[in-house]
């Protein structure tokens, strides 16, 4: 019986989204997808959860007097539920210290760089105007800076002379949904242990 509950929280297309809803339905992943969250009630990834059967939890910011105030209304859609971990999933507005700190330690994110390298927005335009070879995928802690907390896994993307921004994307997102599911899988077996910046990944021998 599954008891390792993952709210998703995303704004745009929901790849990832859909990654995680396929690896929770494969057995890959002994978690369940309780929640959906998303600021943009006419995004893609709503109509992904609701295909999927996933509750959603959708908020326009400009309704409510700060972020303070939607993401309190949040946490409590969150404490109801009893959820685990909390996954960013191209989610593009940075949490306050209201989800932050209440997470501590269950709040992950997913960027398309070899963080700390080409941190905030379009990173893969940064990696190629900065002439890298490879460039990549981070999953990572998130602590309430841009892209700054603990790293918990990498994987490397290779940038060959004739890759274009969209070969490099598409070879971005491709690691992305296999990592992603991965390490999402990890926390669920309670491998992942945090001390200070160092994650360890305890695997059972």
């Amino acid at each position: 019986m599954v008891n390792y509950r993952i709210a998703v929280f995303a704004s745009g297309e929901g790849s990832n989204f859909q990654a995680l809803v396929d690896a929770v339905r494969s057995g890959e992943v002994g978690a369940s997808i309780d929640l959906l969250v998303s600021d943009k009630p006419a995004a893609r990834v709503v109509q992904r959860a609701q295909e999927a059967g996933v509750e959603c939890h959708l908020f326009t910011p400009k309704n409510y007097d700060s972020r303070e105030a939607y993401e309190a209304e949040i946490v409590e859609v969150l404490e109801s539920k009893d959820i685990d971990l909390v996954v960013l999933a191209g989610y593009m507005r940075l949490l306050t210290s209201v989800v932050v700190d209440r997470y501590a330690g269950r709040l992950i994110n997913i960027h398309p760089s070899l963080l700390p390298a080409f941190a905030g927005k379009d990173a893969i335009g940064q990696a190629l105007e900065y002439g890298v070879k490879v460039t990549g995928v981070t999953v990572h802690f998130v602590d309430g800076g841009m892209d700054t907390g603990p790293i918990i896994a990498q994987h490397p993307v290779p940038i060959l002379p004739e890759d274009t921004a969209e070969s490099v994307s598409r070879s971005i997102h491709a690691a992305e949904q296999q990592l992603y599911p991965e390490v999402v899988s990890w926390f669920a077996q309670g491998w992942v242990q945090l001390e200070g910046r160092q994650v360890t990944v305890r695997k059972p021998v």
